[in-house]
Parts: structure tokens; sequence; C-alpha cells
């Protein structure tokens, strides 16, 4: 599509990829997108209309340059749009399908007031999708390496975009990760109906050819000391997530039948794919009447993942109202469709039940006003109680940095709330009170977006190069 009319976002109304029906996809594991043909990606990039200062690319964490490839893929120029991608994005293909768009770049997009935001997310996805099918790959041919190497804890979004990037300036990006797979998370908490593990490893062997090193199944602390690394490489990156559950203090939280929302998820994804994990049990919640906590994107994993196992019931329990959730709109709405009931202000008071959970007692709220954050604070209604019947109860708060001993042990400091110290008493951006050792992702901001992590990785890697630049000079 060379020459579109100015007014083809008229002409042509936003068409999403095609989505499985509802009695088909909560009967599987298979990711419930499809994909675009390159004519339908092409009129749907057409639909851009170029703003002359783009909301769309400013509003996105990795800042991409939305409207320029955009135009690429309207322009069949399919590896230069790749190749665009990649400037700005380590995992395009990936966050084409997990971010919540609808709250990011399309939520800021001009079209977005009536007309239809163009699909943005969508067209990353196919982009990287059909460039990688078709045989592209990153060219480092002039890359010159410096005879450096950094170790990467952590093979997650912010440690796989760190390595993207050390490799891209001739540095040795060698990747820990206790787990046997890539993507941290994107394996082993995203359910496969929002991300096709082989979506990952796809990547794996793209960060491979670019000379990055795994050492997969390998525990820092277990099977190598953190003094190894630090004495062995030149800086060592440190993003390993979140993974401390908060527990809101809910009593009756320790009864049977109260389940954490991420071994829950790591243990059903252990269990399709045929590969369980050690110490992540598979919880099987068919037939069971489940309510689930909170109204992030894991809530919504979990509410999904329950669905598909075949539960009685599954009913979401959020203490504000809808427009203030904290998940993907987008994501809610697949919920609703899959026949997750929601309740709304309703903040949870106690787990009730004998030995094992029985059912959850909540109370209404109404929002007074806004907190620290912003958000305005749910206020309980005074008699207003209520107990929702319930033989499971999965716990979807939110998560908290948990840094092993043998970080803090090492001199990195940490905040009260665990997460690590960064640029503080004269350090670089992303360096931590260890000269040798630079940290980013949620283990430094708190729990937020992959697309976050992914920046920040890079952009501590930014920090290393210029770093180890200075210490050679």
């Amino acid at each position: 599509m060379k020459n579109p009319s100015p007014l083809h976002f008229l002409e042509s109304p936003r068409r999403d990829p095609e989505v499985l029906s509802v009695p088909i996809r909560v009967r599987g594991w298979d990711e419930i997108y499809g994909d675009y043909e390159a004519e339908g990606a092409a009129d749907q990039s057409a639909r851009c209309i170029n703003c002359g200062n783009p909301y769309c690319e400013w509003e996105c964490p990795v800042h991409n340059y939305i409207p320029d490839w955009l135009r690429l893929a309207r322009q069949g120029r399919l590896f230069e749009a790749a190749e665009l991608c990649h400037q700005t994005n380590t995992l395009p293909e990936i966050c084409g399908r997990i971010c919540p768009q609808d709250r990011l770049c399309e939520g800021a997009c001009t079209l977005n007031d009536g007309l239809g935001a163009v699909t943005i997310g969508s067209v990353e996805k196919w982009i990287t999708d059909e460039a990688f099918r078709q045989g592209w790959r990153p060219d480092l041919s002039k890359v010159k390496p410096t005879g450096k190497r950094v170790a990467v804890i952590g093979a997650g979004p912010a440690g796989l975009g760190a390595a993207d990037i050390l490799v891209r300036n001739g540095v040795e990006a060698h990747v820990f990760d206790k787990y046997p797979r890539i993507g941290g998370l994107l394996t082993y908490g995203i359910p496969p109906f929002k991300l096709d593990k082989q979506v990952v490893e796809t990547r794996r062997e793209i960060l491979e050819g670019m000379g990055v090193t795994f050492h997969l199944g390998t525990e820092i602390g277990r099977d190598i000391s953190f003094d190894t690394l630090v004495n062995d490489y030149d800086a060592v990156f440190v993003g390993m997530g979140t993974y401390k559950y908060v527990t809101g203090n809910l009593p009756g939280s320790d009864k049977d039948g109260v389940i954490e929302s991420l071994p829950y998820l790591i243990g059903n994804i252990g269990h399709v794919l045929k590969e369980p994990l050690d110490n992540f049990d598979y919880i099987n919640l068919e037939g069971k009447r489940v309510v689930v906590l909170g109204g992030g994107d894991t809530a919504m994993d979990c509410v999904r993942t329950a669905i598909r196992q075949g539960a009685f019931s599954v009913t979401c329990a959020y203490r504000r109202d809808e427009e203030n959730m904290p998940g993907s709109r987008r994501e809610v709405q697949n919920a609703k469709e899959e026949g997750v009931e929601f309740l709304f202000n309703r903040q949870p008071v106690e787990v009730v039940g004998e030995d094992r959970v029985e059912g959850i007692k909540v109370v209404r709220t109404e929002l007074g006003e806004p907190d620290e954050a912003g958000r305005r604070r749910p206020e309980p209604v005074e008699g207003s109680e209520e107990t929702l019947p319930a033989d499971a109860v999965i716990i979807a708060f939110g998560f908290r940095p948990n840094p092993p001993e043998w970080l803090t042990s090492a001199g990195v400091e940490t905040r009260e709330d665990g997460r690590l110290k960064v640029a503080e008493n004269g350090r670089t951006a992303y360096q931590t009170s260890h000269e040798k050792v630079f940290a980013g992702g949620d283990m430094v901001r708190g729990a937020d977006l992959v697309v976050t992590a992914v920046f920040e990785g890079r952009e501590a890697a930014k920090k290393i190069v210029e770093h180890l630049e200075t210490a050679s000079s």
C-alpha cells in the first residue's frame, strides 16, 4: 500500500486480528489472538495520521518509533521495520502481545477519540514474527569486541534487555538464571494463552545468534557464588524481578485453600509445558468455587487460568471500581467474556472457615480522597459486610523485591521495602552501592510492566558500557 488516502483512517476502520471464540479458547491454552496477513497489517498501519507530536511514542516506556515503523510496514519494507523496532525494544514480539496498549501507546493515539486507535501492538507483533519467519536477524557484523565481560543475573525482561545492548556494544554478556528456560516470568508467570512459550524460545535463538551466552539452571549462591561473578567479570547486572507476594495481612490467610498467585501460575505453566518445577506444585481448581483478590494483570491471569482448569465459578473481587483497576482493560474484557464475575468496590476483610477456606468476607467500599500515588482511597461502608462462598481464594495483591542474602552481604544496599538503591552518593544511573554492580527493572522500581523492565535493562547496560570505557581510559 504505497499511497493511501489521507483519510484512510475514516475509510478503513480499526480491525483487530481475529480472536478465538470463547467456547474454543477456554478449553485450551493457545494464544487467543490470531495474526494479520501482510495486506491487513499494511491496511491498519496506513490508518496512522503521522501526528506532528506522536503521543503514542511518548507514552511508550521504551519510546518506540511507532509512526516510522508503521509507515515502513505500510510500504512493505518489512526488514527495515523490524530493524527499527529493535532499535528501541529488545522484545517487540513479546510487548506486542502482552503490553497494555490500551493504557499506553494506543490509549494515547489521536484516533482513540471515537475513531478507533491504530492497532499498534498487533502490527508490532506482526512485523517481528513475520521478519523472523522470513529470515531477518540483527546485524552485528560491524560490532568490534571490547574484550570486556559482564555477568547478567536473571534472564527476564530486564536481563534480556541488558544483554542485548551489551553485545551490540562489543561486550560479552553471560546471563545466569536458575530456571531451565529464559524469560523469567515471561515463561513461567504469564499464561500461554497470552504468550506462547515458543515465542520466548525463538527470542533465545535470536539472542544466542547475537552472541549472548546463557547459563540456565544455574542458581547464584548455590551453583556459583556472587563473589565469583564479581571477581571474574568486569561488571555485574542484577535484574531478578520481584517474587515476594503482598499478603495484605489478611486474617485467615493461613487456611488451607488460600493460594498465592505466582506459585499457582508457575505450577500451572509447568504442568501445561510438561516441565514441572521444584517447589511449584500444580494446583488444579477444577469444580471449585474460586475467588481471586486483586485487580491487576496477575489477577486476570489467575481468573482466566482457573476458568481453563474447569472451575465451577470464578469471581474477581477488587476494592476500587472498574475505572481504577491497574490492569489492562482488554484483559478484563477477555475475562468477562470467558465467564468471570467481577465484584467491584469490595475490600476483603477475612478468610472464613474452620481448617480450610469456606468463604471470604468482604465489605463494600466508596472511593474517597486521593492517596500519595494520586489514586482515590477505598473507604469501607459501615454495615455492608458480606461473605462470598469459596473453596479457594487466590491472593493477587502484587509483589515486592526480596533481595537474597548473598547480594546484601556483598555490600549492595537496599531500601526499607527491599528495592535496591541505585545512583546514590555519586554513583551513576543504575549503579548500586557496589561499584561493579548495576541493577534495573522491578528490583529497583518495584513490580511494574514488562516493557518498563526492558527499558531499564537497556538503559543500565548503556551505563555499564560507559563505565567500562571510563575505567579503561
